[in-house]
């Protein structure tokens, strides 16, 4: 992929600050238009990654472009074309919703006219249209949040950071906020979102995990679920547990599609198989099973969903072995 299909563009990139804090070897791509979360827990590095891509931050190796330019050497008007939204609420506490707006818009030299009409349309999009003119100290920690947002569509940029942005708020409010950054990659816009709630993959394009400055992966929600677990599950209980010996052996030698099938640790008539595509090849699966002589009976099946905090977790543990296994 070409660099004028990317908005970020990062290459072995190292900030090592000492004592294990820092970024390492980082190499991600962001394709115009898509929404980037960079998921992992609290200091590996999701904050220090974004302001290398900003140019807040200079690498010590390595090489980065954000918008097919150097973040370091940044000219106003590159800066114009992204905006920011940081982790604590930054914005003037004693201006009004509508004062804070108008501030912002005047950094970027916004027309008085265009400021109306553009803060209007963003608060609407938000729902604080009926807060306008209320404090920023009057607003709730979810208002302020949305707020913020506001303020870093203002100049209408065509990348944003938002650093944590569903942190310490409801999960119906955290909905909305991915609500919100769905319809603006829809817009066309790309996003770098960092959180630590492990759940909100689902609502990216692409996932970044992240763990002790490094990145362990960059792939699709699909793509990372198969990463860590090889495939995609399916759960089929026999229902004569002294088969299971004999489906296994089956299906283990049907390699074109069945990675691998094994009992379940929880149940001596359950037999989980891992395929690429659960949905596409159970009936299959099924078939296989019941053709054999003498026939397998099967008493259910069904893809298993597993949950994001177990891919997550599961991804960790890879990179722990591969550690261990390199010391």
């Amino acid at each position: 992929m070409s660099s004028r299909n990317l908005s970020i563009r990062s290459e072995g990139v190292t900030l090592d600050f000492g004592n294990g804090a820092g970024i390492f070897d980082q190499s991600y791509h962001v394709p115009e238009g898509s929404i980037l979360g960079m998921i992992g827990p609290s200091g590996c590095g999701k904050t220090t990654t974004c302001r290398v891509a900003l140019g807040l931050l200079a690498p010590q190796q390595g090489r980065i472009e954000t918008l097919g330019r150097v973040p370091t050497v940044f000219t106003a008007a590159d800066r114009e074309r992204i905006g920011y939204i940081p982790q604590q609420f930054v914005l003037y506490p004693r201006l009004s919703v509508a004062e804070n707006a108008a501030f912002v818009a005047s950094l970027y030299g916004m027309p008085r006219k265009q400021v109306r009409r553009r803060m209007d349309d963003l608060l609407k999009f938000v729902d604080l249209t009926e807060a306008k003119q209320r404090l920023g100290l009057k607003l709730s920690g979810g208002m302020q949040r949305r707020l913020m947002l506001v303020c870093a569509l203002m100049h209408d940029p065509a990348l944003l950071f938002a650093d944590e942005p569903t942190a310490g708020i409801d999960p119906v409010l955290r909905a909305r906020f991915w609500e919100y950054f769905r319809q603006l990659r829809d817009q066309g816009r790309t996003m770098v979102v960092t959180t630590q709630v492990v759940s909100e993959a689902i609502y990216c394009d692409l996932v970044a995990v992240m763990r002790k400055g490094r990145i362990l992966a960059v792939d699709t929600p699909t793509g990372l679920r198969k990463m860590a677990l090889g495939g995609e599950i399916i759960d089929v209980t026999l229902a004569n547990p002294d088969d299971m010996r004999r489906a296994i052996e089956s299906l283990k030698r049907w390699k074109e599609v069945v990675t691998d099938a094994r009992r379940s640790p929880a149940s001596e008539r359950d037999l989980h198989v891992v395929v690429d595509d659960a949905r596409e090849w159970l009936p299959e699966v099924l078939n296989r099973l019941e053709n054999q002589r003498p026939r397998i009976v099967v008493a259910s099946a069904a893809p298993i969903e597993v949950s994001y905090d177990e891919i997550f977790i599961k991804i960790m543990q890879m990179d722990e072995q591969k550690q261990a296994a390199h010391a």
